[in-house]
């Protein structure tokens, strides 16, 4: 019962895990008097050993496990929380806004585009700019659906852009591309300025238009894999194709590594060009999301699966994220924040809330 107890207590808040803090004090305890016992056979200790570790590590997790793979069965809508997670395990869910997206993409499409990192959010812009560095337009990672995070794909500057007059050209691995922001027309752009947070790399930015032209716009797609039930040919299809984006000028990869920029940035993640190259970080992969194309037909949720262990994975790194976000703005006065410290003694107040009518507060 102390395992299953273990168990549900940590489903319920991370907190819990403390408790597994003591059950292991005392359990350490009583395996050293055991130790002591010269009159236990060493086979007996040794199950001794196996039932605590079965007991209050294995079943406890294996509780934790089962709530999540209940809460999954159970909430099964879309709802205003769903960009925290994976684009396929969005794509799983009843009322979401993909089963219309066309499954290929071409050029001239909208889309949004998903870092595929744990934690990872969308690609994003909006009309504020940089305090320092460039003071061009900033771009950044947001967890929340939003116009800003639509961009439109179109060819090198130099080439047509008339798509409605072509006929549909699919967009495939080592294509170079411009990514244009929606909202304010402006292109995914990176430069030989640093970062504003993580050092030894280049700042993205949002810049120029299709009538200023600059090669630092421009973008060469690198298909990793396509969890899709079609050939892999290279084809970039909405969901399911993870891919990476490579600067051409510069050849560093766009990245966001989940830190949050200062308030000027909207504590929203940084987004960087990496000259390491790490092409084996899940930071510099992205996938597209939602995609608009009237030309094309859409797809289907049929097409759209992903894997238990993964989602287990990608909400508990989402959960992570989300409360490390919740810090005081040194800024700003919080007269409601209190250190640990302050706590014994009541050297502060402390506000009690409720849901009642009167707000009381303890004051030592």
């Amino acid at each position: 019962m102390t395992g299953v107890a273990i168990g549900l207590v940590s489903s319920v808040k991370w907190v819990g895990l403390f408790v597994t803090a003591l059950v292991g004090l005392y359990t350490i305890e009583d395996l050293w008097d055991l130790f002591g016992d010269l009159n236990i056979p060493k086979t007996i200790y040794i199950k001794h050993w196996v039932a605590r570790a079965a007991c209050l590590i294995a079943l406890p997790f294996s509780v934790y496990v089962a709530s999540f793979a209940l809460h999954f069965a159970i909430l099964r809508n879309s709802g205003p929380g769903d960009a925290q997670m994976s684009s396929l395990f969005q794509a799983g869910l009843r009322g979401n806004q993909f089963t219309s997206n066309p499954l290929e993409v071409a050029l001239g499409s909208k889309v949004s585009i998903k870092n595929t990192g744990y934690g990872g959010g969308l690609l994003h812009s909006h009309v504020q700019t940089y305090p320092e560095g460039s003071g061009q337009q900033q771009v950044t990672c947001y967890h929340h659906k939003d116009t800003n995070n639509n961009w439109i794909v179109k060819r090198a500057h130099g080439l047509s852009t008339d798509f409605e007059k072509e006929d549909i050209q699919i967009l495939h691995d080592g294509d170079t591309v411009r990514l244009i922001h929606e909202s304010t027309s402006r292109n995914l752009h990176s430069h030989r300025i640093k970062a504003p947070l993580t050092s030894g790399q280049w700042e993205v930015s949002a810049y120029g238009s299709d009538q200023v032209v600059d090669s630092n716009d421009e973008w060469v797609v690198e298909v990793v894999e396509d969890h899709s039930q079609y050939p892999k040919n290279g084809i970039v299809r909405s969901l399911t194709t993870t891919f990476r984006l490579r600067h051409r000028m510069l050849g560093c990869l766009l990245t966001a590594e989940n830190k949050n920029l200062p308030q000027w940035g909207f504590r929203q993640i940084e987004v960087y060009c990496d000259q390491r190259n790490r092409t084996d970080s899940s930071h510099s992969i992205w996938n597209v999301e939602q995609h608009w194309n009237d030309r094309l037909p859409p797809g289907g949720d049929s097409l759209y699966k992903s894997k238990f262990w993964k989602d287990f994975w990608h909400l508990n790194v989402a959960m992570m994220t989300s409360n490390n976000a919740l810090i005081p703005d040194p800024d700003k006065e919080d007269v409601l924040a209190s250190n640990p410290s302050q706590w014994p003694l009541l050297a502060v107040g402390l506000r009690m809330c409720g849901w009642g009518l009167m707000v009381v507060e303890e004051i030592g």
